[in-house]
């Protein structure tokens, strides 16, 4: 299957453009796709309908089916299992916790060792000498809770990342189900987890389906526990956290190579992929999205803010340019 992001394909449209200086020195190319309230395509920029790994975005699809396989959970461990944490000490706290209530421990985790994703908590686990483990891998909660739902089932938690593994399996379903769309393709996620491609068409409406289905569901215990503990979602100081924590009843979740996906409460949606996955673009085509499905807000502007430094004065902005 040809990559939307191959050579080979059309380039897609200048979704932000980097200018330094008055001086426009680059740009990020992408596609996106905003829903209106009935889930119908409100405006198509690129090639949404293509697939993408929407790498963390399909968090909340995992959550999801972590519930259906039988495990219990609601709060600020739901909110963690579908999480991108910060690493802070909260966040590593709790998935101790969700470890030891099942009786495995951090070394059960299968995430690959790394620092904290903030980059302050990064700064302050290296100042303490502290070196890269799988605990404070931004996914440990999500494995967390795979691996206490293969406790629970019986399942084998050696090969729990395998994609022919029962929870695997489910969890492809469940993404097929909630996207509305099959799986394009399967991949390795950076965790290690299996990772399932859709379009971002198929992204939006999964987030939409979350925060429109019916209460007491695996999809809106998922929505509803994020919503309602948003810092285990992602941290203290991350765009996500704020805009759930600022638009009630928003589902925001944004995924490596600057994807995002995002629902309101009335059933608006978006999502977005930048081809050349860097983040830095992440926030001021975020929030332009958010603006044309018409939420008004301060954090709106918070989140698109992303100035250009020279030297120790701002000379200009990453913007967006549609």
């Amino acid at each position: 299957m040809t990559s939307p992001y191959s050579p080979a394909s059309a380039p897609h449209p200048v979704l932000a453009e980097v200018v330094r200086s008055g001086f426009t020195e680059g740009h990020h190319r992408g596609s996106l796709v905003l829903l209106a309230p009935d889930g119908s395509v409100d405006l198509a920029l690129g090639d949404p309908a293509a697939p993408v790994f929407p790498r963390s975005s399909n968090k909340p699809m995992q959550a999801a089916a972590i519930l259906r396989a039988g495990l219990e959970l609601s709060g600020e461990r739901l909110a963690l299992a579908a999480a991108s944490h910060s690493g802070e000490g909260f966040h590593l706290e709790l998935v101790r916790t969700m470890l030891a209530e099942h009786g495995l421990t951090v070394d059960d985790l299968r995430t690959p060792p790394d620092l904290p994703l903030d980059p302050v908590e990064a700064e302050a686990y290296l100042a303490a000498g502290r070196v890269r483990e799988p605990i404070t891998m931004n996914c440990s909660g999500k494995h967390a809770a795979m691996l206490a739902v293969c406790v629970r089932n019986g399942w084998d938690t050696a090969t729990y990342l395998d994609p022919a593994h029962p929870l695997q399996v489910l969890v492809g379903q469940v993404v097929a189900e909630a996207a509305g769309e099959p799986v394009a393709a399967v991949g390795t996620d950076g965790c290690g987890a299996p990772l399932m491609a859709i379009g971002l068409v198929g992204l939006a409406r999964a987030f939409r389906a979350f925060v429109t289905a019916e209460p007491g569901s695996a999809e809106r215990r998922v929505a509803d526990a994020m919503r309602a503990h948003p810092q285990y979602v992602a941290g203290t100081r991350r765009p996500d956290t704020w805009l759930m924590r600022e638009v009630p009843g928003t589902l925001s979740k944004m995924g490596a190579e600057a994807v995002q996906a995002v629902a309101l409460a009335d059933g608006r949606a978006l999502a977005f992929k930048i081809d050349d996955g860097s983040t830095r673009a992440l926030g001021p085509v975020l929030a332009r999205a958010l603006e044309l499905l018409g939420v008004d807000a301060p954090v709106v502007s918070r989140i698109g803010r992303a100035p250009l430094l020279g030297g120790a004065a701002e000379v200009g902005a990453i913007r967006a340019a549609f």
